[in-house]
């Protein structure tokens, strides 16, 4: 009787390891990549990210560069496809540099999101899109074209001159410098690596070499601060910064008023939307030709094609900022 019982014992063991096994095996894993993990852009994506997989019950890696090297994110993307995750999801710095080995992942079955910026299209099944290039230098180009009145010279801090969204960003600004705003003047546009001391150095050769910079248009997260600050300790009363940027970081220089402008999205929702996207192409519910998607607490979102729609840009200015913590 006691050797029957322990017989049973051992199997119901046996048993349960097995359930567990197979409850763990069956957990979508998820693996996603900022261009750098210490930008704080990218550590407020993590959160909302965070909060959906929590939701969903899906296992998040969370890895990358920690500065801006597109050689390093081939790295990480090689590793993850050895370990053999379910999808993978990158905000590409370089497209052409990681388009190779994300169509590698695609090719062992691996689904394939990128988000914040994009890679080859036949590289990825979707894009996460805060916005369309079209909507951000549209309201960047309102910005600089009001504080100079119509008129005047204006300069880009951007983040790496290979970075794919802001270059897509900066290719539509110059489309609307010849179609609608052909009195404001493109100078010079300057690197920053995502790197705040970068933005605040190059902001200052800027307005030495072209002292007839009123804007500043800083379109990477840290070269907003950065960008402020140098033209702060410059003494221009004349010089405005405008850009892409963070709420928290950008509050000060709003208050002052050197900055004028920050436009963004909420980022949080960016990286939440993203880890909601890649459950459902997991899953099979967020096909090809869907035209909108159901994105829990964002609720109904749209699609064009491949590409996933957070939302348009919004503008912090000083009478909001303080409404927004992140």
């Amino acid at each position: 009787m006691n050797r029957r019982l322990a017989l049973l014992s051992l199997a119901a063991a046996g048993l349960l390891g097995a359930c567990r096994g197979e409850s763990k095996k069956d957990q979508l894993t998820v693996a996603m990549m900022p261009k750098n993990k210490g930008n704080p852009y990218f550590v407020s994506c993590r959160k909302g990210a965070e909060a959906a997989a929590a939701e969903l019950g899906v296992k998040l890696l969370w890895d990358g560069p920690t500065e801006t090297d597109p050689a390093k994110q081939n790295e990480v993307v090689e590793a993850w496809i050895t370990r053999g995750v379910d999808v993978i999801a990158v905000s590409v710095e370089n497209k052409e540099a990681i388009s190779t080995v994300l169509r590698k992942a695609r090719g062992q079955g691996i689904k394939v999101l990128t988000w914040d910026a994009d890679a080859e299209p036949d590289a990825r099944n979707f894009f996460v899109n805060q916005a369309t290039p079209q909507g951000i230098a549209g309201v960047l180009l309102e910005h600089t074209a009001r504080i100079l009145g119509g008129k005047g010279s204006f300069a880009i801090v951007t983040a790496s001159l290979t970075a794919a969204n802001q270059n897509k960003w900066i290719k539509r600004i110059k489309e609307g410098l010849a179609t609608k705003y052909p009195d404001l003047k493109l100078v010079d546009i300057r690197p920053s690596d995502d790197d705040r001391k970068r933005a605040f150095d190059e902001t200052q050769t800027l307005l030495k070499v072209h002292p007839e910079v009123k804007v500043v248009m800083a379109i990477a997260s840290p070269a907003v601060p950065g960008a402020a600050e140098a033209v702060k300790q410059s003494g221009r009363t004349d010089v405005r910064v405008t850009g892409l940027g963070l709420p928290n970081a950008s509050r000060p220089y709003l208050k002052e008023g050197v900055l004028d402008s920050v436009v963004l999205w909420n980022t949080t929702d960016l990286g939440y939307l993203t880890i909601r996207a890649a459950y459902a192409v997991a899953k099979g519910t967020l096909k090809a030709g869907d035209k909108s998607f159901d994105a829990g607490r964002l609720k109904t979102l749209t699609l064009e094609g491949d590409n996933l729609l957070l939302g348009t840009p919004f503008t912090f200015t000083k009478d909001n900022v303080d409404q927004f913590d992140f």
